[in-house]
């Protein structure tokens, strides 16, 4: 189970570094999320990216694992700075860390109940 999870994790990586990379008018259906706000979004992507990421149990510290997903969204949005359709934004980085911290926290707490 263990596999799949991290090949499910890598696929999540990969679609999102693409979607954050193309145009936004290129995405379907993008204006369907007009109603959540952009900062939700991200808090809720990257609080799925890190949730994954614990699940795929590898051989490092959770809390290194939440900083390198929270550092893959800090890559991303250092490209946006230099990215001709996209835009850097310091509260996209909020959101982003405040994804990541609450899946450890869900993370830390499920396990906890559960032994």
């Amino acid at each position: 189970m263990t596999y799949q999870i991290r090949i499910l994790f890598l696929i999540s990586l990969s679609l999102v570094f693409y979607l954050s990379l193309v145009p936004s008018s290129d995405i379907p259906r993008f204006a369907s999320l007009s109603f959540m706000s952009d900062k939700v979004v991200h808090a809720l992507i990257y609080l799925y990216l890190g949730y994954i990421g614990l699940l795929c149990s590898f051989k490092i510290k959770r809390e290194v694992i939440i900083c390198l997903v929270f550092g893959f969204g800090l890559i991303i949005e250092i490209i946006h700075y230099y990215h001709p359709f996209r835009f850097f934004e310091y509260l996209d980085l909020l959101a982003n860390l405040i994804g990541v911290t609450i899946a450890l926290l869900i993370f830390r707490i499920k396990n906890s109940i559960s032994y």
